[in-house]
């Protein structure tokens, strides 16, 4: 496949996306790009949300994962399922009850406001580094396959990238998003489809004795009760499954934003139910993807493995058809991660760092939430060009996306303090338990095996939950 026609794929697709703003940016005021007026079909959340939650990182890591892991990420999975039933039943009631915009506002109304900046100023980092790193992958992709043989630099592919996601999301926001994620889930399955057929093919299975052969092969071993200590025995993924599913869509604004568009809570409840299905589904269709994509490479001497998986076979060994899908997939999880992200990223800074609802009128709302749209487009912009020339070491960035997921342990901590207790805290000290915290927390995990034997995995959320919760406890007000 030839540089112009991907460029001309990948112009087509943004057409479609900026088309879809148009046809959803007609007088559209702060309330639409906040909360799409509350005017979204549950089901076109729902399906959605499926793009929102595989970014580009899942699209091309969950494959690669396999040949070392097997199936033992369903455990998660299976874990997520608990979460999104506390989030259906616990979380989304309160919100729609508090009829939030910001879901950290409720920490304002709770405890304070030192804790509700803390909660917001959390989410802030965390979608920022976040939403940086999976776009630095994407965006190498992108450059090794196209942009390096045109003559393009990295910076000017991250600034193109994130000027075409601002370009089809500064009028109408979430609004817009609601809808653009539905079609971008639907590239992204599409792709992944395509792809399980033609290995399939390749592999001389059609589509029951394909299923036969996930199932019965030794790779698709799901379960793993055998030693506590590994990462993937079963209840310690299983548990925190349901506990990052609570705390990474529950408690994330980019996620509840998409559901506090629904027009009643019994709508965004119902949302919640079909996403939750849906989504267990396709991460088993990913995987079983993986399975066939590791077979087929190891039936054909290809050296390729993790994260390299599915690109190279992709690119090199199943058919243009295959990577042309490949690369409307990739952009699709790429793209319908990160324009929530920046949508998300802008709603929680006006709203929760600036207070412009409390501050100013609404000509004056919309012209600061226009400006903030376009700092965090450039924010986004040079934190993934500092990834890339400053600390130029992979696993270093990698890094520090592991540590921006602990960021949502003090969220997790002061969520459950809030639910499940009716003590109040000494707000202003909040800010040092929730920098406490995940600090401890990482000392604990990368120390855990020597001191403990215990790898926690993703057990870690929890621990840095407890901490906080701890740590609440500590500074807790005496009552009269």
């Amino acid at each position: 496949m030839s540089a112009n026609q991907i460029i001309l794929l990948i112009a087509a697709y943004f057409g479609v996306l900026i088309l879809i703003s148009y046809l959803t940016g007609k007088k559209t005021d702060n309330n639409a790009f906040f909360k799409g007026n509350k005017q979204s079909p549950w089901y076109v959340v729902a399906f959605g949300m499926i793009g929102a939650s595989l970014s580009g990182v899942t699209f091309i890591s969950v494959p690669g994962w396999i040949e070392a892991s097997q199936f033992s990420y369903m455990q998660v999975v299976f874990g997520y399922i608990v979460g999104y039933l506390v989030i259906g039943t616990v979380l989304l009631p309160l919100y729609y009850k508090l009829n939030l915009t910001s879901i950290y506002t409720y920490l304002e109304e709770r405890f304070g406001n030192y804790s509700y900046k803390t909660g917001a100023s959390f989410f802030l980092i965390s979608r920022i580094v976040g939403a940086s790193f999976r776009l630095f992958l994407v965006a190498n992709v992108l450059q090794i396959i196209l942009f390096d043989d045109l003559g393009i630099q990295f910076w000017q592919t991250v600034t193109i990238t994130v000027l075409l996601i601002w370009l089809y999301t500064f009028k109408s926001g979430i609004k817009t998003i609601v809808w653009t994620d539905t079609l971008q889930t639907l590239f992204m399955l599409i792709a992944v489809g395509v792809a399980i057929y033609s290995v399939s093919q390749d592999l001389n299975l059609d589509g029951k004795s394909a299923l036969s052969f996930v199932l019965d092969s030794d790779l698709s071993k799901m379960f793993f009760f055998d030693d506590i200590k590994t990462a993937n025995y079963f209840w310690k993924q299983f548990i925190s499954g349901a506990f990052i599913a609570i705390v990474m869509t529950g408690l994330d604004q980019d996620m509840m934003q998409k559901n506090l568009t629904c027009k009643t809570l019994k709508d965004a409840q119902k949302n919640m139910f079909w996403f939750t299905i849906v989504l267990t589904i396709t991460n088993f269709v990913f995987l079983s993807l993986g399975l066939l994509l590791t077979v087929y490479a190891q039936q054909n001497g290809i050296d390729a493995h993790k994260d390299d998986l599915f690109p190279i076979l992709a690119k090199n060994h199943l058919g243009t058809g295959v990577f042309v899908f490949f690369l409307l997939g990739l952009i699709a999880a790429a793209y319908s991660s990160a324009d929530s992200a920046l949508t998300s990223l802008t709603t929680s800074f006006s709203i929760d760092i600036l207070d412009i609802e409390k501050k100013y009128d609404k000509p004056k709302q919309i012209a600061i939430r226009k400006r903030i749209h376009v700092l965090i487009s450039i924010l986004l912009i040079l934190v993934i060009v500092t990834f890339k020339y400053v600390i130029k070491d992979e696993s270093v960035i990698a890094k520090l996306f592991v540590f921006a997921g602990y960021t949502y342990g003090p969220l997790l901590g002061l969520y459950s303090f809030g639910l499940f207790t009716t003590w109040q805290v000494k707000d202003k000290f909040v800010p040092v338990v929730a920098i406490l915290s995940p600090i401890l927390s990482y000392i604990i995990s990368v120390n855990s095996l020597k001191w403990f034997g215990f790898e926690f995995g993703f057990f870690i959320l929890i621990l840095n939950g407890l901490l906080t919760f701890l740590g609440l406890v500590l500074i807790r007000r005496q009552q009269n």
